[in-house]
């Protein structure tokens, strides 16, 4: 309370006599120092500090995408009092499709925090404030610490000498106390080493467990739940397979992957091929790289492919754009790209934005045989497996070869039967003679 009085005391004095002629300089003064003194005692008392209006700057949500407006608050990266650089993370949002990191615009020492863990924050929403310029206390003895360690280093070796030194008067004083021998340690008698040992007891295994954990959704599977079911419920969903004999593309990869590295810098792979194989087969059927839109059909001349990629928080699909223009490198260097910022949690929402046709991979995970659902509103995906060799007949001799089951979902809506098996079969015919892809037949 004494302080609150002199805090309003301070700041009613000033005004006051800043007004008379003879005094205003002492006036001022002793204005000045009742405001800090007042300020100093509420401080220590209320556990509160004042700031500058012009240093202290208040840091909102930042906009995220144009269909995302909210958000929930994951994690604060820093903490009260903590020390922040310009561009350093700050806080992690959750969205229903990436983490949004924010970031501060300006060094200084983080002050307030306006929103919790597990918050649902909004575009726009007060987050945090930040003292600008300032710097955290503390941080200037950080040079001292490092220097006295220096000198601890330093001083370490000119101790080792008298340890040392030490065991040079152990023989006097042992040849002082010689007519006083030590006991001896009594011997280990053949019954003692042979002891029996300890029975071991049948293990109990007792009750099993049956208990069981609630974890809350997040965002992002939530928002594939919601969309999943939507395609279910949306689509005229059909399924369709084929086989691909994957000898010449695996002769091919063996015989250049070592020049491509070489050359390029990036592993040659098979999405690189696949990927050209689609984007080939959209053009020459272009029903399949079409959506729906109210009553119209929207065909693409563009092939933008989004490549399904499993992440620890749900299924993500950054989107290859314009791959008709690409070619197998050039594919393999944007997917180890964009494989680089999934590992890095840095997969913005403009990577997954848009995309005419998926492709997901699950014979990384050894499927053998699956239906992939659709993703909205395209209206085809591609389901590839894994490559196992079969027995199959090769010029009416049984041959073993590496195999692959490849499936097309589509929707029946827009694509019929025919443009299909047409469309997945363009794909197996270029795969299994790569010389296509170059000519374009």
């Amino acid at each position: 309370m004494q302080s609150r009085l002199a805090f309003q005391l301070g700041q009613s004095m000033a005004p006051a006599l800043k007004h008379t002629t003879a005094f205003a300089p002492m006036a001022r003064l002793a204005g000045a120092l009742a405001f800090q003194n007042a300020q100093s005692a509420f401080s220590k008392h209320s556990g509160l500090r004042f700031y500058s209006d012009g240093k202290y700057k208040t840091i909102k949500v930042p906009h995220m995408a144009d269909s995302i407006t909210e958000g929930t608050l994951k994690a604060w990266v820093k903490q009260v009092g903590e020390q922040v650089e310009q561009d350093e993370e700050v806080a992690s949002i959750e969205t229903d499709k990436v983490d949004i990191p924010v970031n501060s615009p300006v060094a200084g020492v983080l002050r307030e925090l306006l929103a919790n863990e597990e918050d649902t924050v909004v575009v726009g929403q007060d987050l945090f404030r930040i003292e600008e310029g300032a710097v955290a206390e503390g941080g200037a003895a950080k040079p001292k610490a490092s220097e006295a360690a220096a000198e601890a280093e330093a001083a370490a070796p000119a101790e080792e000498p008298k340890k040392e030194a030490a065991p040079a008067s152990a023989p006097a004083s042992a040849s002082a106390s010689a007519p006083a021998p030590a006991p001896a340690a009594p011997a280990t008698t053949p019954a003692a080493a042979r002891q029996p040992k300890e029975e071991t007891k049948p293990m109990s295994f007792g009750e099993p467990n049956r208990s069981e954990r609630r974890v809350k959704m997040n965002r992002m599977r939530l928002r594939i739940s919601e969309r999943l079911k939507q395609s279910q419920n949306t689509a005229a969903s059909l399924t369709t397979f084929n086989e691909i004999d994957m000898t010449n593309l695996m002769d091919m990869r063996k015989q250049y992957k070592d020049a491509v590295l070489k050359t390029h810098g990036v592993k040659l792979g098979y999405m690189g091929a696949f990927v050209k194989a689609c984007s080939h087969a959209l053009q020459a059927v272009p029903e399949v790289n079409a959506s729906i839109s109210g009553d119209h059909l929207v065909f693409y001349d563009y092939c933008d492919v989004s490549v399904a990629v499993a992440t620890p928080k749900g299924l993500v699909t950054p989107v290859l754009r314009n791959t008709e223009r690409m070619s197998m490198v050039d594919v393999e260097q944007e997917i180890a790209n964009l494989g680089r910022k999934a590992r890095d949690n840095k997969i913005t929402v403009e990577d997954m934005a848009g995309g005419t046709f998926t492709i997901s991979n699950g014979g990384v995970f050894g499927s053998l045989y699956g239906t992939p659902i659709i993703n909205m509103p395209q209206a085809a995906i591609l389901g590839m497996h894994a490559i196992k060799e079969r027995p199959v007949v090769i010029n009416g001799k049984i041959e073993i070869r590496p195999m692959m089951y490849v499936a097309l979902s589509y929707d029946h809506r827009i694509i019929d039967g025919r443009e299909a098996v047409t469309f997945l079969v363009k794909i197996k015919e270029a795969i299994e003679d790569p010389r296509r892809l170059l000519l374009n037949v």
